[in-house]
């Protein structure tokens, strides 16, 4: 075998097509495009979304409004009636005496819930007949008020804020507890400066002393004009 003889499979290469050249050729005249409209025309272009000019699909659906919470937290409600009429068809157990222990696993296989992967929130709507221990993790004031009223306890789930010590573990083991700083104390303010105490007294006992005895200068007495003059000339 040489180069030669090397030919692609039968149909997989085709001729390209020419039109315009002649009705003859098959694809002459309109050359494949029709007789009329915008296709037909040279520089034609229209985009896959154009719908012939009716309103386009992206501007007749309904847009959303608003905005998402990003704090909401999706409940699982259950009313108070509701786990009273499970009790009085047997659905939950009860002996009448001990409360009747109610949460989300208990709900669930009592068909008043589906997911109990969601936290349980008690709503207040309808009456209480029994007495019941319900734990979940959100009350309504009148779901409270009707469940201690018949004598129940309404306990809320708490979720530890911090880490918790592993089983067998003490707390004390597990987190050191941290030396307490002694507090700072205070600044003391500046006391004031103290006046001397002797000073006053020495000065009043200064003032009551006598003055001493100064023995006064003894002034010459001055001579009379006329000598005075007599003895310049004479000078």
């Amino acid at each position: 075998m040489k180069t030669h003889d090397l030919h692609p499979a039968p149909g997989s290469v085709t001729r390209k097509t020419r039109v315009g050249r002649g009705i003859a050729a098959g694809k002459g005249k309109t050359a494949g495009r029709g007789t009329k409209g915008q296709r037909s025309r040279a520089g034609a272009s229209i985009p896959a979304w154009f719908e012939g000019g009716q309103t386009p699909l992206h501007i007749r659906i309904p847009k959303l409004r608003g905005f998402k919470n990003i704090n909401d937290v999706q409940y699982e409600v259950v009313n108070v009636g509701a786990i009273s009429a499970a009790i009085e068809a047997g659905k939950l157990e009860s002996d009448g005496k001990a409360p009747v222990t109610v949460n989300a696993d208990t709900l669930k296989q009592a068909g008043l819930v589906r997911r109990d992967r969601l936290p349980l929130k008690v709503l207040g709507m309808g009456e209480v007949s029994a007495k019941l221990f319900v734990l979940a993790d959100a009350f309504t004031k009148s779901a409270r008020e009707k469940i201690e009223a018949a004598g129940g306890t309404a306990q809320v789930i708490e979720i530890p804020s911090e880490s918790l010590p592993a089983l067998g573990v003490e707390a004390a083991e597990a987190t050191p507890a941290k030396p307490a700083r002694a507090p700072k104390a205070p600044k003391a303010a500046p006391e004031p400066e103290a006046e001397p105490a002797d000073e006053a007294p020495a000065a009043e006992a200064a003032a009551e002393e006598p003055a001493p005895d100064v023995e006064p200068e003894a002034v010459e007495p001055e001579a009379p004009a006329d000598e005075a003059d007599t003895t310049a000339d004479n000078g």
